[in-house]
């Protein structure tokens, strides 16, 4: 409509409802942010104190890769180091794998403007796994082992006492899918493990943190996103289509996610089948109830499922 069409007063008062709406709109998003932001921080420094992951006098090494978790992780332990009860040191360091490419001044100049001290490492890579693996196969196995390798004898020359890596909750739980239904073991990714060689103490300070909450934490922070252009057209890879099953899950049956990561927190092995970790051989009886004891006749207690919407249903 022409605004000569639109009396004055009508004009003004759409003008003024649209500001209004405006308003309340930002201020919406800025109370999620804040929201957002208070619940990233929280269970960061839960799973640091639930796993003793940085102590007093720490030197962390947090390892930025340019994705969003990475620069979400370095982000929060910033925020957190300027009101943790410990002294600890923050180094950034970035492995420049000599991707074809990939845009190297990003990161020291992102990490030049945070003031935050920094190392970047480069290493060619990208010709070795090229030059190893066949067209078309996956390539994550072979850069990881480099990268890895890597990362340590860095760690060493910077005399860190911990590896921060970036994987979050969602990246637990894949992994745990990936190690049952393609490795035969009930394996997950710890937020908290010694090296493979021994010599470092590798921490996941994300434990807690979903990745739809890290995704929109890169948003609002503006992230100088960088793409991983060696593996990141592999579509087919296990990895992903553990995470679209969980995404699918999640959709269907809100809160699965949720209940299936407090799991791997209460393992039972008494009721798995691991005779490494449970004697089965030497069971007895005590003549001693046992409100732990198994009810073998009982069908098993689950809770009841709920059906997208939040609607309760009932097992007949």
């Amino acid at each position: 409509m022409n605004a000569p069409w639109i009396a004055p007063e009508i004009a003004d008062a759409e003008v003024a409802d649209s500001a209004s709406d405006a308003a309340a709109r930002a201020l919406k998003i800025e109370r999620e942010t804040h929201k957002l932001e208070k619940r990233l921080c929280r269970q960061v420094g839960q799973a640091i104190v639930d796993f003793g992951m940085i102590e007093e006098g720490d030197r962390v090494m947090v390892c930025v890769s340019g994705g969003k978790d990475s620069y979400g992780m370095l982000d929060i332990l910033l925020k957190m180091q300027q009101r943790a009860p410990v002294n600890f040191e923050l180094i950034a360091v970035n492995l420049d794998q000599k991707q074809p490419g990939f845009p190297d001044h990003v990161l020291p100049a992102y990490l030049k403007q945070l003031g935050v001290p920094f190392h970047i490492e480069t290493q060619d890579t990208y010709s070795i796994v090229k030059k190893v693996i066949p067209e078309g196969k996956t390539m994550c196995s072979l850069c990881s082992r480099l990268r890895r390798g890597i990362l340590y004898r860095v760690a060493d020359e910077l005399k860190v006492t911990k590896i921060a890596l970036g994987h979050h909750r969602d990246d637990m739980l894949q992994t745990f899918f990936l190690n049952m239904f393609f490795g035969g073991k009930l394996k997950g990714m710890p937020p908290k493990l010694v090296s493979d060689d021994g010599g470092h103490i590798v921490i996941r300070p994300l434990a807690y943190v979903a990745e739809k909450d890290l995704t929109r934490w890169a948003a609002h922070r503006a992230f100088p996103i960088i793409p991983c252009t060696l593996c990141g057209s592999q579509e087919n890879l296990q990895r992903k289509q553990i995470g679209n099953m969980l995404r699918d899950w999640e959709k269907q049956y809100p809160g699965r996610i949720e209940s299936m990561f407090t799991a791997l927190q209460n393992v039972v092995p008494s009721h798995l089948m691991d005779t490494q970790r449970h004697d089965f051989q030497n069971i007895r009886t005590t003549g001693v109830p046992d409100p732990d004891g198994d009810t073998a006749f009982d069908a098993p207690e689950l809770p009841a499922a709920r059906a997208p919407g939040g609607v309760q249903l009932v097992q007949l």
